[in-house]
């Protein structure tokens, strides 16, 4: 059944909501990546609670001019008012006022949100009009989605992306460097408001398939998740949106495959799984990377520690080390060095007096910089350098583990 909906046979419908979805994805993981180089994810919280009094105020309007209030294009222009009004309020509060744009993220989305329920609660009573399922646009509803509605979804988030991809240069730079954005030439409070307005459209096109409420996700987590998979912004664009779009088109198949799962929740949970392996396994920046290279730091120090102890003729104590000399085939079990271990012992503590020596050379300073107690004295300077270095401690020259 997974299998159909992946490949896309199962029925008109469920095509439909899968491809919308995965477009929606795209253009919701590609906008969302500007809003979190810029610091400003919380923003897509408040525009997205502050689409429902618009969601409510234009299907009355649509009922009062003599329709059911159920079309899908005027439920999304009358979200679209209502975010973008919500959006000037956090800006004139931030810009006018004391408070921290965080502040005003939560005036206005715990107020407009307040406003929205109300509404709904009014519609509710309503004699006219076709409330039923209204509520279904807080957390998305696919059900029944005609081809109109599917159509303008699809359009919404190709327009989107296209304008993402347009605008990508400045919305970059603002992102990373603001001032000296400014310095170039380039306006960065209406590269700013573009920004906002571009993640507006996005939530107002997501409303049918993840709803107001969960959009959110998916202009969050893919970014987030990109993150760990490199530190080029471009590529994190990339990443971010083809992650958006799995999620869309997977968590709508799943959906399509278990028909009493609701869409929108499953593709947040799609997009949450791809977070969590990327969390875990992504090479350079997952949990097990980090883990891995602890353990391999931990390892140099023991075997340092191990080295020198056995060069100045002291006891080793440590289980751990004595272990880990023995893998190395430089101890025996008891701790007795073999003759590989006191060789590469009177090396460590010669490249210890050689470290010394650098620190005291002020021909040397940028390189003593360079000294973390496990860095190899050969990879920061030449044979020349070490010779020299080497007939101010005296001794044996040229010492080779």
């Amino acid at each position: 059944m997974l299998l159909d909906a992946l490949t896309l046979q199962l029925g008109y419908n469920a095509t439909l909501v899968a491809i919308g979805a995965a477009l929606l994805g795209i253009s919701a993981g590609v906008t969302g990546t500007f809003l979190f180089l810029r610091k400003r994810a919380l923003v897509s919280d408040a525009i997205s609670h502050a689409t429902l009094p618009g969601v409510g105020l234009a299907f009355i309007v649509m009922v009062w001019l003599g329709g059911d209030g159920r079309n899908l294009a005027g439920l999304m222009l009358g979200s679209a008012v209502s975010a973008w009004l919500g959006l000037l309020c956090v800006q004139s509060i931030t810009r006018r006022t004391r408070l921290a744009e965080d502040a005003a993220i939560g005036a206005v989305l715990s107020s407009f949100f307040g406003l929205g329920v109300v509404l709904l609660t009014v519609i509710q009573t309503m004699s006219s009009g076709r409330q039923a399922g209204l509520d279904g646009l807080l957390l998305g509803s696919t059900a029944g989605m005609l081809w109109q509605d599917a159509a303008i979804i699809a359009t919404g988030g190709a327009v989107t992306l296209a304008l993402v991809l347009l605008l990508r240069r400045p919305m970059t730079l603002v992102a990373f460097d603001p001032e000296y954005a400014r310095a170039a030439g380039v306006n960065t409070d209406r590269v700013d408001m573009l920004t906002m307005a571009l993640a507006l459209a996005v939530t107002v096109v997501g409303l049918k398939i993840v709803g107001l409420i969960l959009i959110v996700a998916l202009l969050i987590i893919p970014p987030v998740t990109a993150r760990f998979w490199t530190d080029r912004s471009e590529r994190v664009v990339a990443i971010s949106g083809a992650l958006g779009g799995i999620s869309g088109f997977v968590g709508a198949a799943i959906s399509a495959s278990a028909p009493a799962l609701p869409t929108g929740p499953i593709i947040v949970l799609t997009c949450f799984a791809l977070f969590v392996f990327s969390l875990f396994l992504a090479p350079d920046r997952g949990v097990l990377a980090a883990y891995l290279r602890h353990r391999s730091f931990q390892k140099k120090v023991h075997l340092r520690q191990g080295l020198l102890a056995i060069a100045e003729h002291q006891p080793i104590y440590e289980p751990l080390t004595i272990r880990l000399l023995a893998r190395e085939g430089l101890a025996r079990r008891d701790g007795v060095p073999t003759a590989a271990g006191t060789a590469r012992a009177a090396k460590a503590l010669r490249d210890e007096r050689r470290w010394q020596v650098v620190h005291t050379q002020p021909t040397y300073e940028a390189i003593s910089s360079l000294y973390d107690g496990l860095r190899e004295i050969e990879s920061v300077l030449t044979a020349d350098q070490l010779a020299d270095i080497d007939e101010v401690i005296g001794g044996p020259k040229g010492v080779t583990p």
